[in-house]
C-alpha cells in the first residue's frame, strides 16, 4: 500500500475531501501490506530460499468498512457515504469491479510468520500511517 500508486492513490483525494466511503456493503475482506514490508518480505523469501506461493499480506486482515474508518480517521475527515456496487460497475466496468474491487479475500501470511519474518507494519493502522507518512 502506497500513496504513490495503486488503489490508495486513487482513494486518497476523495477521502481528503471528505467524500470517501465504504465500497458497496463494506463487508469485503482486505489483506493489505505496507510497501516497505512487501519489499522486505520479497528479500526475506529470497534470502531464506523459500519456494512456492507466499502471501504478501499483513497478519491482520480487515473488512472494507473498517479500512474506510481507519483511512478517514488518518486524514481527519468523515467517511459517511457508501459507494454502491452498481456505481462501481459503471465506473470501472463490471469485470474489474466484481473481480478486484468487490472481491473478498481474507488472506493470512502463514509462510512468512512460520519462517520468522517480522513485520514493521503489522496492523492496518500502521500500514495506513506508513503509506501516508504520518
Amino acid at each position: 500500500m502506497s500513496r504513490h500508486g495503486g488503489a490508495l492513490k486513487k482513494q486518497l483525494p476523495l477521502f481528503r475531501l471528505g467524500l470517501g466511503g465504504a465500497l458497496s456493503t463494506g463487508q469485503q475482506w482486505l489483506s493489505p501490506i505496507s510497501l516497505r514490508d512487501e519489499i522486505r518480505a520479497i528479500l526475506w523469501i529470497l534470502d531464506q530460499r523459500i519456494a512456492g506461493p507466499v502471501n504478501l499480506v499483513c497478519p491482520e486482515p480487515l473488512k472494507n468498512s473498517d479500512f474506510t474508518k481507519l483511512l478517514a480517521h488518518e486524514v481527519h475527515r468523515p467517511a459517511l457515504a457508501r459507494v454502491p456496487a452498481l456505481a462501481l460497475k459503471i465506473a470501472l466496468g463490471s469485470d474489474l469491479a466484481t473481480e478486484a474491487v468487490l472481491a473478498s479475500q481474507r488472506v493470512l501470511p502463514r509462510i512468512l510468520t512460520e519462517t520468522g519474518f517480522s513485520f514493521e507494519d503489522p496492523t492496518p493502522k500502521s500500514i495506513i500511517s506508513s503509506a501516508l507518512g504520518t
